[in-house]
C-alpha cells in the first residue's frame, strides 16, 4: 500500500508532543496539534473578560505549550515558518478533524488508564487505514491496543521519539502482536527518508532497546562511583568525549533529561524485570532517593547533580553536588593519567585499547563499567532483539555515541576483554563464546565495503539492513583510495564520482586541503565526471587553520599569507570553474573556510543539521576566501533599480559583518548561503554523501559544462560606502561596536562596494578577489585581529576588543 503523509494528529502538546509537532513542521508535513481543556479560568483571564467558551481558553493549555516549546533554545523548529504548519486545538471541540489526518500520533500522560481513554475517543473519528502509534517509552504496546478494533490494530504501533526529537537522531518502531508488516516497514522507512532518523525496529519489551541499555549503563554507574569513591565531575569526565560521547557525559545528561524520568524508568523495570540478572542494580541508591524526594531533578527544578548560582562576584557559577554529603561545592578540577595520555590518542579504538589495560583508577572505573556492559548486552539478546546491531544503533542513535556496545567490545578486543572478564567472575551469554570458537573474533566486519553483523541464529556473517542506502567513507576507504595526503583522501565513490574528504583537526583547511581540492579536480577531470566533497566526521569543516594563520601573522611573514590567501581564492575558483561538477556535502559545522568552499560548489546538498556561515568578523577579519567576493556577486544578482540596491546591499553586508551563523541548513537560505532551486536539504544527515553523489550524477547527465567566469558584477561604489561608514561611525559612536569592529566593517564594505569608484560599476570577479585580500591581508597586521586570533586558539571564545 503507498502511503502519503499530508497532514499528522499530535494528541498530547506536552514536552514531547509539542516538538513532536514541531518535527514534522519542519519536514513540511501540516500538523494538528490537540490537548485537553483547561479545568477552570486563571485569574488573569478572569480579568480581561475571557469566556470559558471562548477558544483562547478552550484552547490555552495547547497553545502555550507549543509557544514554550518555540522559545526554548536550541529550537525545535528549522525555520519559524514552520510554526505556519501547526494548527492547535483541543480534544473535546477539533478531535474529530482527526478524520482528515494521514497518520494520529499519541503523546499524552505515561498512564495505561489515560492512553486507552483517548485511543477510545480516537477510534469515534479516525478513518480506516490511518496510522495510529504511541510515543511511549515504556508501556507495552499490547495493552494500549486491547480492546480496539481489528483496523486499529492492525495500524497501531510504538513511535518512540527521543527528546529533543528534532536533535536525538533515535527513532525506535515498536510493533504489537497483530501491527501490519506493512505499517512497520512504511514507519522504518519513512522515519529514516523523511524524518532524518536511525529508525530502529524494537521487540516490545520493558523500555524497549535504549533506554533498557542506556538506564542499565547509568544505574550501573551510580552503584560503581558510591563503590569507588568518585566525584560527579570525575564520572563526567571519564566518561564524556574521551569515550566518544557527549559532553553532557552522565550526570550532566541526567539532569538534562530529569531525574525523575531515570527515576520512573528504574522502578519500571524493577517491576517488569524480575528475572533479568541485573536487576539488584535497578534498586537506586540511597543519595538518587534523596535527590528524587528533595526535588533535585536537574535543570526542570534548578538543580541536580550540578547546581548554578551567583558566586560572591556575582558571576554565575556551577557547583557539584557531594554524593557523601549531599551539599554543593565548588567543582573540583579532574586529573587522570589515562585522560591525559587519551589527549594524544586520535583513533577511538587505540584510545580504547589503551583505557581497558590502564592501570591507574580511570583504569579499575573502565573495566568494571564496560565489563558489565559488555556482559548486560550479551545477555539481552533475544530478549529485547534478534539481532545485535539493532542494540548498537539504538544506544548510538538514543544517546549519541560514537560507538555502540558491541562495536566498542569489538575496537577493544573481544577475547581480550572476555579473559580479563572471567577474572573477574563476569560471565557472558553462551553464544558470544561459541562465536569466538567458531573463528568468528569480532560481532562486525567490513567486506567489499559493506558492513556485516554477526548473526546469532545462521552463525553467519549478513549485510546490517539499511546500509545500502548510505555511503559509509570509512567502510570503502580500505580498497577505494585512489590519492591522499596528511589532510585529504580522494576515494572512487563508483559510476565515474570522486569523492574527497578533509582528516584534519575539524576539518580546518591548510595548504594540504587545498593541495588536495587541487588534486581531487584534476584528477576528477581525467576521465571521471563528477566530485562530491564530504566527510564522515562530526563537522564539514570549522574553516581556515587558523593556528598557521597567527603564526604567519605574529613573524610578519606577509609575503607568506598572502601567498597562503591566494592559493585559498584560487582553488574555491577552480572548484567554480572546472569542467566537471562539484557538488560539496556539509553537516554540522561549515564555517568561514568551510562555507567559502560551500558557496562555490556548483550544488550544495547539506544536511538538514547544518549551521553555516561566514564567522571571520568574529576574529578580527573578512573572508579571504572568496567569500566576500560571492557575496557581492550574490548582492549584484539581486539588484533592481533604486534604494533596492542598498538594502540588498546592506543584508549582504549584515550577514557576514554580524557573523550570522544559521541554526539549520533551511535557515542558510534565509542567510543567501544556500540558493533554492541549486542546493537541497537532506534530512538524515547519513544519506548526505549518497545524495550528494546523485547530485553529480544528475549534473553531469544534464551536460553539464565550465561555467564562464563573471565580468558582470554590480557594485556600488561611493552611494554604498557612504552607508557603510555612515552606519558604522554611529555604531562606534553609540559604543555598540569597537574601534577595532569599525575598521574591519570599513574594510568589508570597501571590497563589496567594489573601492572608491564614482558611480556603480560593472567589475569582474579577480577585481573583487583582489580587494578581498589586500583588506584581508591588512587587517593580518592589526594588533586587535592577532589578540583576537590568540583568545580563539586558546579558549575558543572571541575577545571583543
Amino acid at each position: 500500500m503507498k502511503r502519503n503523509i499530508r497532514q499528522v494528529a499530535v494528541l498530547g502538546s506536552g514536552v514531547m508532543g509539542s516538538r513532536i509537532a514541531c518535527h514534522f513542521a519542519n519536514i513540511g508535513v501540516k500538523v494538528l496539534l490537540l490537548d485537553i481543556v483547561p479545568r477552570e479560568l486563571t485569574e488573569a483571564e478572569q480579568q480581561a473578560g475571557i469566556k470559558t467558551d471562548s477558544k483562547k481558553f478552550r484552547n490555552r493549555i495547547v497553545n502555550d505549550a507549543l509557544a514554550f516549546a518555540v522559545k526554548s533554545n536550541p529550537s525545535p523548529l528549522y525555520h519559524k515558518s514552520g510554526l505556519s504548519r501547526i494548527t492547535t486545538g483541543n480534544f473535546d471541540d477539533d478531535l474529530k478533524a482527526i478524520a482528515d489526518c494521514d497518520w494520529i500520533i499519541e503523546v499524552v500522560v505515561e498512564r495505561l488508564d489515560i492512553k486507552k481513554q483517548v485511543f477510545e475517543k480516537v477510534e469515534q473519528f479516525r478513518k480506516p487505514g490511518t496510522l495510529i502509534t504511541s510515543n511511549t517509552s515504556g508501556i507495552p504496546i499490547a495493552s494500549m491496543a486491547e480492546g480496539r478494533s481489528e483496523d486499529f490494530r492492525r495500524h497501531f504501533c510504538g513511535t518512540h521519539f527521543f527528546n529533543p526529537p528534532r536533535y536525538l537522531q533515535l527513532l525506535e518502531i515498536i510493533p504489537g502482536p497483530e501491527t501490519s508488516p506493512e505499517v512497520v516497514e512504511f514507519l522504518m522507512h519513512y522515519g529514516d527518508l523523511f524524518l532524518g532518523k536511525t529508525t530502529v525496529l524494537a521487540k516490545d519489551t520493558p523500555a524497549f532497546i535504549a533506554n533498557r541499555i542506556g538506564v542499565f549503563g547509568i544505574l550501573a554507574l551510580f552503584h560503581v562511583v558510591r563503590e569507588m569513591g568518585l566525584s560527579v565531575e570525575e564520572v563526567d569526565k571519564l566518561t564524556g568525549p574521551a569515550l566518544g560521547r557527549p559532553k553532557s557525559a552522565t550526570f550532566r545528561t541526567t539532569d538534562v533529561v530529569g531525574l525523575d524520568t531515570l527515576v520512573n524508568v528504574a522502578n519500571g523495570l524493577k517491576a517488569n524485570c524480575p528475572d533479568d540478572e541485573a536487576a539488584a542494580l535497578f534498586t537506586l541508591p540511597d543519595y538518587v532517593l534523596k535527590m528524587n524526594e528533595n526535588r533535585w531533578l536537574g535543570d526542570k527544578t534548578g538543580q541536580g547533580f550540578y547546581k548554578k548560582v551567583k558566586n560572591n562576584e556575582g558571576k554565575s557559577e556551577i557547583l557539584a553536588l557531594d554524593l557523601e554529603t549531599l551539599e554543593y561545592r565548588p567543582q573540583k578540577k579532574v586529573k587522570f593519567d589515562t585522560l591525559e595520555a587519551a589527549k594524544k590518542i586520535d583513533d577511538l579504538g587505540e584510545r580504547y585499547r589503551m583505557m581497558i589495560r590502564a592501570t591507574d583508577k580511570a583504569g579499575d572505573f573502565y573495566r568494571k563499567s564496560f565489563f558489565a556492559l559488555f556482559a548486560y548486552v550479551s545477555n539481552r539478546i533475544p530478549e529485547i532483539s534478534d539481532e545485535l546491531y539493532r542494540i548498537d544503533e539504538g544506544v548510538k542513535a538514543g544517546f549519541g555515541w560514537e560507538a555502540g556496545p558491541f562495536e566498542t567490545w569489538d575496537k577493544m578486543g573481544v577475547q581480550h576483554c572476555l579473559e580479563a572478564m572471567k577474572t573477574q567472575g563476569i560471565s557472558v551469554a553462551a553464544w558470544v563464546e561459541e562465536m569466538l570458537a567458531a573463528g568468528n573474533a569480532s560481532f562486525y566486519k567490513v567486506e567489499n565495503g559493506r558492513k556485516l553483523y554477526y548473526d546469532i541464529p545462521s552463525k553467519s556473517y549478513q549485510p546490517v539492513p539499511g546500509y545500502e542506502n548510505f555511503i559509509i567513507l570509512d567502510h570503502i576507504r580500505p580498497n577505494n583510495v585512489l590519492w591522499k595526503n596528511s589532510g585529504t583522501s580522494l576515494l572512487d565513490l563508483g559510476d565515474g564520482i570522486l569523492n574527497l574528504e578533509f582528516h584534519t583537526k575539524m576539518n580546518s583547511i591548510g595548504s594540504d586541503v587545498l593541495l588536495g581540492i587541487q588534486k581531487a579536480i584534476s584528477t576528477a577531470e581525467q576521465g571521471y565526471r563528477g566530485l562530491v566533497i564530504g566527510n564522515d566526521a562530526p563537522n564539514f569543516s570549522a574553516g581556515a587553520n587558523l593556528a598557521s594563520l597567527f603564526m604567519m601573522a605574529v613573524e610578519q611573514e606577509y609575503d607568506e599569507i598572502d601567498f597562503s590567501i591566494r592559493a585559498f581564492q584560487q582553488t574555491m575558483m577552480r572548484v567554480r570553474y572546472s569542467s566537471i561538477p562539484v557538488v560539496s556535502a556539509p553537516h554540522g559545522l561549515s564555517l568561514g573556510g568551510g562555507c567559502e568552499l560551500n558557496l562555490h560548489a556548483d550544488a550544495v546538498v547539506a544536511a538538514a543539521e547544518t549551521y553555516i556561515g561566514l564567522v571571520e568578523f568574529g576574529v578580527g577579519l573578512i573572508p579571504g576566501g572568496g567569500g566576500t567576493k560571492e557575496f557581492t556577486l550574490r548582492a549584484s544578482d539581486e539588484f533592481h533599480d533604486g534604494d533596492i540596491m542598498l538594502n540588498t546591499l546592506r543584508n549582504r553586508f549584515l550577514t557576514i559583518g554580524q557573523a550570522k551563523v544559521s541554526t539549520s541548513a533551511e535557515e542558510a537560505y534565509d542567510l543567501g548561503i544556500l540558493r533554492r532551486g541549486r542546493d537541497i536539504i537532506v534530512p538524515n544527515s547519513r544519506r548526505v554523501i549518497a545524495e550528494a553523489k546523485s547530485k553529480a550524477i544528475e549534473l553531469a547527465e544534464a551536460g553539464y559544462t565550465r561555467p564562464v567566469e563573471r565580468k558582470d558584477i554590480k557594485v556600488l561604489g561611493r552611494s554604498g560606502l557612504g552607508m557603510v561608514y555612515a552606519g558604522a561611525n554611529t555604531m562606534y559612536s553609540g559604543h555598540y561596536i569597537s574601534e577595532h569592529d569599525r575598521k574591519i566593517s570599513e574594510k568589508l564594505g570597501y571590497v563589496m562596494c567594489g573601492g572608491d569608484l564614482s558611480e556603480p560599476t560593472e567589475v569582474s570577479e579577480k577585481y573583487l578577489l583582489d580587494l578581498e585580500r589586500e583588506a584581508f591581508l591588512s587587517l593580518c597586521a592589526e594588533r586587535k585581529t592577532l589578540e583576537r586570533i590568540q583568545s580563539i586558539l586558546k579558549t575558543g571564545k572571541i575577545l571583543r576588543n
